[in-house]
């Protein structure tokens, strides 16, 4: 008794600690039928991973059905569940020839016969592959689906699923919004923290396979032997849970750490430093996945720094890597020291002329947009363009540009329109998520990142909502051909309530969410128009500066007449980095997704929108279309009082009351910035601005978090 009520907490003490792996009761109709076919199970229990399996089948059934399962040596009696590999369990051999589909991480889950006798199976290659599949029927009893006729066969699209921390070592995390960094690097690797298990079980229930440990902007210090000790121990808990450990390189750590006058990567001394390094990390890590690497970056040592090209960097720890199966991931978020006519384009300028000269296990990471992770963005025009080399798509689930962990923004929409762009690399078709997961090209190596949005709080990510993301980006990184909404609606069956009047509504509420704060932060393509540093609140008007591409002023080019950054093959010519189809879409005014208007063109106040408005009514539309948009969340919200657990309940409330004033003040802040530039009255109907603009410039936030430092 003691034990199941452990796994069985009450409504008041819900505080998102759980995730979406509360395991909460089901609906007293189902769980006979249920228990019928999951109430014996027959599980190996000889490794970490297999021992793993069975605590989470008995954690999960003890909660869903009140009782926990009975493990037995076989299926013999009654029905059974029966898990395992056909090396650890003679009642799966039969099936190893069905297995050959799955590969190494996938799954079957399916009801067959075994010894004349009907059972349901999770059979899998690999142990880690039956604990995918657990989680994978958790989740469907969670959501209160029959079982009945059961037959799936489930295979990771991508092959590296990894959440990237940009956490430092002295526990600050950059674009952190939940608190302090997750690794106690103080008592590591003496105390264990059982909340680094807890995280790891989060990340296997969605299949992510790898974790960065530290920051892009990487202290050369990781890669010191007390350090790598510590990282070691993180890999011992991650390791049952299929989460391999990875770290950022600083590209200068041979000096600062070896000792050598240069990091020159075609330095003899220097090759054979990383070579050193990765021997002494496999020594205490076997399994350690590679090196994530930001260089000649807003300041970050480089190749370049050489006169040498990224390549040339990437291929040097690659080699290092290379005798002990590790990979590099090489950041092609770049910009130079010298602002260009165009920061969109410099990716593109600096990477596709590299097509084909990296290493087999160096995969180039790009960001989703060409920017950065801004509200809305086009894809990169990387992806597409570099047949020869994979590409690992980089999003960010921490929402450095969307309000932080107040606002409740659902970025699964975002994700879905990158995964679906179609590149037209090679014809109508060629998507995004078929140049990531390998399959335009017929790469082997493929690769997904995500920014984690994870720190010390109590609800992992700084709000309830919040935890939707990391769940989002962990689904669509098994398969980028998901539906966000489908996704959405898993998880608030596992999070709230499987009931359809709280899913409908709740679900409704976050796919309408992204778009509703594009509209009041960044509409018709406007972009980075943030304050300075800390990108917290509306700064359409910074300006100056040590460079013009760090400014608002520069992206969005307001003038007398006009509005939007020229991208056209008349202004920057960024539309030419596309394939031609793309670029001609791109490149003609009227044919433009509107959505991306801004970005691509310069247009006058005074042109008429698909909507018959002129843009400057449309402007104003959208920004005040965004605040109404919050409050209909925020009814949306009340009237699921009740419905939710009160705790839960309540903070969503406050935090929506956050997001509705500060959507207000996004929109009167722009409005007021923008029409003095333009001098246009507002159109009728339309309230002014409460304040005068010298008010919204006044406003400063010294110690809003999240800054880099």
């Amino acid at each position: 008794m003691l034990a199941l009520l452990c796994y069985i907490s009450p409504a008041s003490a819900e505080d998102g600690y759980d995730l979406w792996l509360r395991y909460a009761p089901v609906g007293s109709s189902k769980v006979e039928g249920y228990r019928s076919a999951l109430g014996n199970v027959v599980a190996p229990d000889r490794t970490p991973t297999q021992r793993v399996v069975r605590e989470e089948l008995r954690r999960g059934l003890a909660g869903l059905l009140g009782s926990e399962p009975r493990f037995r040596a076989s299926p013999a009696g009654d029905a059974a569940l029966v898990l395992g590999t056909p090396a650890s369990s003679p009642w799966l051999a039969p099936l190893r020839h069905e297995l050959e589909g799955v590969g190494e991480e996938g799954y079957l889950l399916r009801w067959t016969r075994l010894d004349g006798r009907d059972a349901l199976v999770i059979a899998a290659h690999r142990d880690i592959g039956v604990l995918y599949g657990v989680f994978h029927l958790l989740r469907l009893v969670q959501a209160g689906v029959s079982l009945d006729g059961l037959d799936v066969s489930e295979v990771p699209r991508i092959k590296l699923r990894l959440l990237n921390h940009w956490d430092n070592l002295d526990g600050y995390v950059e674009r952190g919004y939940a608190g302090g960094s997750l690794w106690d690097w103080h008592t590591l690797p003496g105390w264990e923290d059982p909340r680094y298990t807890d995280y790891a079980r989060a990340n296997a229930s969605l299949g992510i396979n790898g974790t960065v440990l530290n920051n892009v902007n990487a202290n050369a210090l990781s890669f010191s032997p007390a350090y790598l000790r510590k990282a070691a121990a993180l890999a011992d808990v991650f390791r049952p849970y299929g989460v391999r450990v990875y770290l950022s390189a600083r590209f200068s750590a041979p000096m600062e750490l070896g000792g050598l006058a240069t990091a020159d990567p075609l330095d003899p001394d220097v090759r054979q430093w990383w070579r050193e390094k990765a021997r002494e990390i496999y020594a205490l890590i076997p399994d350690f996945g590679g090196f994530l690497v930001k260089a000649n970056s807003e300041g970050q040592p480089g190749p370049q720094d050489y006169g040498r090209t990224h390549a040339d960097g990437a291929n040097v720890l690659a080699d290092a890597l290379a005798p002990h199966g590790g990979v590099v991931m090489w950041r092609a978020f770049v910009y130079a020291h010298d602002v260009p006519e165009d920061r969109a384009k410099q990716a593109y300028n600096e990477f596709v002329g590299l097509d084909g000269a990296f290493r087999d296990n160096v995969v180039v990471q790009v960001k989703n947009g060409p920017i950065d992770f801004q509200p809305r963005e086009p894809f990169h025009p990387l992806f597409g363009a570099m047949p020869r080399t994979p590409l690992m798509l980089e999003f960010q689930i921490t929402k450095e540009y969307l309000g932080f962990a107040t606002h409740l923004v659902y970025l699964g929409p975002l994700y879905e329109e990158v995964l679906r762009a179609d590149t037209h690399a090679r014809g109508a078709g060629s998507t995004v998520a078929r140049v990531v997961d390998g399959s335009l090209e017929s790469h082997a190596l493929s690769g997904i990142a995500g920014v984690a949005n994870i720190g010390d709080d109590r609800t992992w990510s700084g709000s309830h909502f919040d935890q939707a993301n990391w769940y989002a980006f962990g689904r669509l990184a098994w398969n980028p051909y998901q539906s966000a909404r489908d996704i959405a609606a898993e998880w608030v069956a596992m999070t709230f309530s499987p009931a359809q009047e709280v899913v409908r509504p709740v679900v409704d509420m976050m796919m309408a969410s992204r778009e509703t704060a594009v509209d009041y932060m960044t509409p018709l393509g406007l972009h980075h128009v943030i304050a300075r540093g800390h990108h917290y609140g509306p700064g359409p008007w910074v300006d100056g500066g040590p460079r013009a591409d760090w400014t608002s002023v520069y992206y969005h080019r307001a003038d007398r007449d006009g509005i939007g950054f020229d991208r056209t093959a008349s202004g920057s010519d960024a539309v030419s980095q596309y394939a031609a189809d793309v670029a001609r879409e791109f490149n003609d005014v009227e044919r433009v997704p509107e959505p991306l208007l801004l970005w691509f063109h310069h247009v006058r106040w005074d042109r008429r929108l698909r909507s018959g408005r002129p843009l400057w009514d449309e402007l104003v539309h959208r920004y005040t279309r965004g605040v109404r948009n919050v409050e209909a969340m925020q009814v949306t919200w009340r009237r699921l009082e009740g419905r939710v657990d009160a705790p839960r309940h309540r903070q969503v409330a406050a935090f929506l009351r956050i997001q509705r004033d500060e959507a207000q003040w996004w929109r009167d802040a722009s409005v007021a910035y923008f029409q003095s530039i333009n001098g246009l009255p507002l159109p009728a109907g339309e309230a002014p601005p409460p304040h005068p603009l010298a008010y919204y410039l006044s406003l400063q936030f010294p110690y809003a978090p999240g800054d880099g430092r």
